[in-house]
């Protein structure tokens, strides 16, 4: 019902589930392939790859971060689990980004890339794309509870993973491979996305290590978080009610 409520807001309606991540994409390859004058082979595919990617981490994230507080109405007249609130944003957001993958698929197709049995990864990836933000969101959904302030917060944290998460850049062209594990290793979104371009660009099997190192904290925080919920339930209902 909110997705359709969203969609007759505008005139263009649900095409701006493919719009809005396009234009992004436009923009910064415009900055970084003509005014940068950025020489990454085929870097139109390899950013569209990357930014689509993020987007639906970033958006779902900052989207989750204020969800509770929007539907204090509800949770001050119903008793419902507040992890409900985070959930349903990131599956809006999957339904999301279900069509702008399959827009994706499509233009590398027409690109000339190959339909490769490495593709048969995507769903893996996907699943673990989802679990990641679905803790994340519960967690920002959580801090802004506890403080308003973490709103700000978190959407500079997005703009900062943005920078770290090599969507303009080739993470694995950095030469030190202890520094590539790391960053992998302390931001999943960056081991992610290099995923997907090697399952879409290369046709080749992500790294099983790498993932399952970021199925770990996935879980992990996911685990935590609905711990986190189930724990001060009442606690966050209150404190968005009083304020």
């Amino acid at each position: 019902m909110r997705i359709k409520g969203e969609a007759r807001q505008y005139f263009l309606g649900y095409l701006w589930w493919l719009l809005e991540p396009m234009l992004y994409v436009a923009v910064f390859y415009f900055v970084f392939f003509t005014l940068l004058n950025s020489r990454q082979p085929d870097f139109l595919q390899f950013l569209m790859v990357g930014k689509l990617t993020f987007i639906w981490f970033s958006k779902s994230i900052n989207q989750a971060a204020n969800c509770i507080e929007i539907n204090k109405g509800l949770v001050a007249q119903l008793r419902i689990p507040q992890a409900l609130f985070p959930i349903a944003t990131v599956i809006e957001g999957a339904y999301r980004q279900s069509v702008v993958f399959g827009f994706l698929l499509v233009f590398l197709l027409l690109s000339d890339y190959p339909l490769t049995p490495a593709w048969i990864w995507l769903m893996p990836v996907m699943l673990l794309n989802v679990i990641l933000i679905t803790g994340c969101a519960m967690a920002a959904a959580l801090l802004v509870c506890w403080q308003r302030d973490f709103r700000l917060l978190i959407q500079l944290g997005t703009v900062f993973m943005l920078f770290v998460s090599g969507i303009f850049w080739d993470i694995n062209t950095i030469q030190n491979t202890e520094l590539v594990t790391w960053l992998m290793r302390l931001n999943p979104m960056a081991a992610l996305i290099d995923a997907y371009r090697q399952i879409l660009l290369h046709g080749l099997a992500p790294d099983a290590h790498m993932m399952l190192w970021a199925l770990s904290e996935a879980v992990l925080l996911l685990t935590a978080m609905a711990l986190c919920f189930q724990r001060f339930q009442f606690w966050m209902a209150r404190r968005v009610i009083s304020r």
